[in-house]
């Protein structure tokens, strides 16, 4: 493993195109399971006010040969910081580059974005159909009504 942000000092990435996923050996290969991940204060710009939109991203995927390492997925998602894109690039841009990188059995994500304009704007976008036979809870993040 040639991690790049494990165990070492790392600066957020001034964009997402900079920024580098590491990918670890699953240590259950050939076992069939779910991982989530949940990041509720995810951050980006809108593109053309420049304002800061938020929203609670939700992350699934049944792994294969490697995993995401969550130091470098944090740096990743971190790297929106600053960056100027649309919900639905912002959401399906993060699942296409995980699955393409990663290459897991399948991967789904939910961005569950907070209003703007009175209107909140859910995207979510998955690989193909859910693996028969691998438990795929609910994502549970509630339609917006002061979602908390």
């Amino acid at each position: 493993m040639d991690a790049k942000h494990l165990g070492k000092h790392s600066a957020l990435p001034a964009s997402p195109d900079e920024a580098e996923l590491d990918y670890v050996p699953n240590p259950r290969a050939g076992t069939r399971y779910l991982v989530r991940f949940a990041a509720p204060e995810f951050t980006s710009l809108c593109p053309i006010t420049g304002q800061p939109d938020f929203a609670h991203l939700v992350i699934d995927y049944v792994p294969r040969e490697t995993i995401v390492e969550s130091k470098s997925l944090k740096l990743f998602l971190g790297s929106f910081r600053n960056h100027g894109a649309f919900h639905e690039d912002c959401t399906v841009g993060i699942g296409e580059r995980l699955f393409r990188e990663m290459q897991p059995e399948w991967l789904r994500i939910g961005g569950y974005w907070y209003p703007r304009g009175g209107i909140p704007i859910d995207v979510f976008w998955q690989s193909g159909e859910p693996p028969a036979g691998v438990w795929v809870p609910a994502q549970d993040v509630p339609g917006y009504r002061g979602r908390g």
